[in-house]
C-alpha cells in the first residue's frame, strides 16, 4: 500500500461561490488515510454505489497542455459511470454551427491573438469576426445541452458558461513546469514538424488567448476552480481520488 499522502487546504471566497483550492504536498506530518497515490479509493465500487447518481454533478477541466486532462476525464468517467467529452465538441459543435470541423477546431482552441488583433484592426472582416463567434454561441449551446446530464467536459470554456447559466460544477485546472509537461507532449506526437516546446507554449498562449476572449477570465486563475493540482506533484489518478472523495462527502 502507497504511503498517505498529505494536503494541506486553503479555502477563500470570490463573488460567485466558495471553493476550496487544494495545494497537494508530500508532508509527513499530515495524514489523510483514504487517499493513496495511484491506488484509487477503497471500496470505491461500493462508495460509488452509495452516493447515488442524484449527486454527480457536472464536472469541468481546464489545463495546460499536457497536464492530463483528458486522462483526468477518461478515469473519472470511468469511476462515475457518466461520458465525457474532449475532442466529440468539435463534431457536435460543427453540427450546431453549419460550418466545418476545421473551422471548429481552428475556433476552438488554436485561435491565435494575432489573427484576433489582425482581425479587429482591419476591420475587413466582419465575415470573418462573425463566424468565429458565430462557432462559439452554438458551442455554448452544446455545453448547455451536455449538462442537462451528469458528465465531464474538457475545455471549451464550459466552466464559465454553466457558472452564467447557474449551473452547478465542480471545476478543475490541471498544470505543471514545462518541463514535465513536455514530456508527456513527446507521448503524444501532436506538434508535428514543429518544435515541441514552441507547440506546447504555443498551444497554452492560443488556451489563454480564447478563454480571456469569450469569458472575460483568466484560465490559470486558481480563485475559478474547485481544485487546481499540480500534476508533477500529485499524479492523474490521485487527482481523481480527490475528486471522488469530495464527492462522497458531498
Amino acid at each position: 500500500m502507497a504511503e498517505p499522502v498529505a494536503v494541506t487546504a486553503r479555502k477563500a471566497v470570490n463573488s460567485n461561490a466558495n471553493f476550496v483550492f487544494l495545494c497537494c504536498e508530500f508532508y509527513s506530518r499530515i495524514n489523510i488515510s483514504v487517499i493513496y497515490g495511484g491506488k484509487g479509493l477503497s471500496g470505491r465500487e461500493r462508495k460509488e454505489e452509495k452516493m447515488g447518481k442524484k449527486k454527480i454533478p457536472v464536472i469541468v477541466i481546464n489545463r495546460e497542455y499536457g497536464a492530463g486532462g483528458r486522462s483526468l476525464a477518461a478515469i473519472l468517467s470511468e469511476r462515475l459511470g457518466i461520458p465525457y467529452y474532449d475532442r466529440e465538441f468539435v463534431e457536435k459543435t460543427a453540427k450546431e454551427s453549419g460550418y466545418g470541423e476545421d473551422e471548429v477546431l481552428k475556433e476552438g482552441e488554436e485561435m491565435s491573438k494575432s489573427s484576433r488583433v489582425i482581425n479587429n484592426f482591419l476591420n475587413s472582416t466582419v465575415s470573418y469576426s462573425s463566424s468565429y463567434d458565430a462557432i462559439f454561441q452554438a458551442e455554448k449551446k452544446v455545453v448547455l445541452k451536455l449538462a442537462e446530464k451528469p458528465c465531464i467536459m474538457v475545455g471549451r470554456c464550459a466552466d464559465r458558461i454553466l457558472d452564467e447559466a447557474g449551473i452547478d460544477a465542480v471545476t478543475i485546472y490541471l498544470h505543471a513546469p514545462l518541463a514535465f509537461r513536455l514530456k508527456r507532449a513527446e507521448e503524444l506526437k501532436e506538434n508535428g514538424e514543429e518544435k515541441l516546446e514552441k507547440f506546447v507554449e504555443e498551444r497554452d498562449s492560443q488556451r489563454r488567448v480564447y478563454y480571456k476572449q469569450y469569458t472575460g477570465c483568466d484560465i490559470t486563475d486558481a480563485s475559478n476552480y474547485t481544485f487546481c493540482f499540480d500534476v508533477e506533484k500529485v499524479s492523474v489518478p490521485l487527482c481523481a481520488d480527490f475528486v471522488m472523495a469530495m464527492l462522497e462527502k458531498e
